[in-house]
């Protein structure tokens, strides 16, 4: 009797999927081509921006969280046990000052929620640090007014608090073994200094917020001051992380580190880059047609119904926005019609989420939790916008 084993069947799968596909795709690909061409141009751009000066830093200061602090910290502030005013605004409010996208967020979420942050805080955080940055912000009432920006920073901030809470409550039970978990493994551990945790953790920050530091869309004023100063302040707190790495802590403290940054760097790479091919397959580069034409979603995003905030919310949750283009994508997009409640839909959902942050959480969370926490992002976001539209 043959014995086929699974994983023959599993290749077996693979091989006839392929041969399906080159079989019955067409002779003109039309929108494929333009689809691939998008997705190669788009990694491209994310290799270019995003990598070395978002994502490296971003999976040193994960590394830093997972090896120098403890637990215990963590969960004593953002933990299931911490009181909920405290954990939550730490989760909501510690993502203003940093100027990231989707992306790079991902690597400290996933850091702090593995060293005992809450599911609830750790959520806040993850929605918070795109979506309610302070130069966002600011550039978002320039661009498209006041009332714009005032909505945004008003729904971000309450949203990332009721998405975490509604998080937790959901996930209460499996979140409540996950606590007794960490506390019976990781209580014998020894210490270090606060001041130089956050020496180190707040050098590093400090050059990842002012090397991605942004034009603020005028040529004055303090943003603008702090945009002309950048490479000076992010070449200071990158000596300041290099010298007190070197001063404070020990070389197999600095092995686990550089050790635990590299498992970060190869669990979440693969799968950004994977999103972000979607993604440009998919929707393409902003002002750039891809195999979805963006017709389509011009001409839907008119009006102000509850269907149309929806398709807003949904988009936006896949499309990829890399920092702070998502506002004069948005103004292009209300140029060509598009209401303003749809445009704070898309402004709230987009920034937060994409199709590469989607695989990246699911793979550290689980797909239930993130496709509870993309739900909830999805549905707030339309009545946010849908609610925005009915007053402005």
């Amino acid at each position: 009797m043959v014995i086929i084993e699974r994983d023959q069947i599993k290749k077996l799968l693979y091989i006839v999927t392929a041969f399906l596909i080159f079989y019955f795709i067409p002779d003109n690909l039309g929108p494929i081509s333009t689809g691939l061409n998008e997705a190669v141009l788009m990694m491209k751009d994310y290799a270019r921006e995003h990598v070395l000066l978002c994502l490296v830093p971003a999976f040193f200061i994960a590394g830093a969280i997972s090896v120098f602090v403890k637990s215990d910290s963590v969960m004593k502030y953002m933990g299931a046990a911490a009181p909920l005013t405290a954990a939550y605004a730490m989760g909501a409010v510690s993502g203003t000052v940093l100027a990231v996208c989707s992306c790079t967020v991902l690597p400290i979420f996933v850091g702090i929620y593995m060293r005992g942050a809450g599911l609830g805080p750790a959520i806040a955080f993850l929605y918070s640090g795109p979506a309610v940055n302070v130069i966002a912000v600011t550039l978002t009432s320039r661009v498209l007014g006041f009332e714009m920006g005032a909505a945004r920073i008003v729904g971000a901030a309450s949203m990332s608090v009721v998405i975490g809470l509604a998080m937790a409550f959901i996930f209460r039970k499996a979140e409540s073994a996950r606590m007794d978990s960490l506390v019976s493994v990781e209580n014998d551990e020894v210490p270090i200094a606060l001041w130089k945790i956050i020496l180190l953790i707040g050098s590093m920050v400090g050059f990842l917020i002012f090397a991605n530091f942004g034009h603020p869309g005028v040529e004055n004023g303090v943003f603008h001051t702090i945009f002309t100063l950048k490479w000076y302040l992010a070449a200071s707190f990158l000596i300041a992380a290099v010298l007190s790495s070197l001063l404070l802590f020990n070389k197999n403290l600095i092995g686990e580190w550089l050790s635990s940054t590299l498992d970060y760097t190869l669990q979440v790479t693969p799968l950004l880059f994977i999103g972000v091919l979607a993604a440009g397959f998919l929707l393409g580069r902003p002002g750039h047609e891809a195999f979805i034409p963006s017709g389509w979603i011009e001409g839907i995003l008119g009006g102000n119904s509850l269907s149309t905030n929806l398709f807003a919310a949904f988009s936006g949750a896949l499309m990829y926005f890399a920092t702070l283009t998502e506002v004069p994508i948005i103004q292009g997009l209300m140029g060509a019609g598009m209401g303003d409640g749809p445009a704070l839909s898309l402004l709230l959902a987009g920034p937060a989420l994409s199709l590469p942050s989607i695989l990246v959480i699911s793979k550290a969370i689980s797909w239930r939790k993130t496709a509870t926490f993309v739900g909830l992002v999805v549905i707030f976001s339309t009545f946010a916008g849908f609610i925005f539209g009915l007053f402005v």
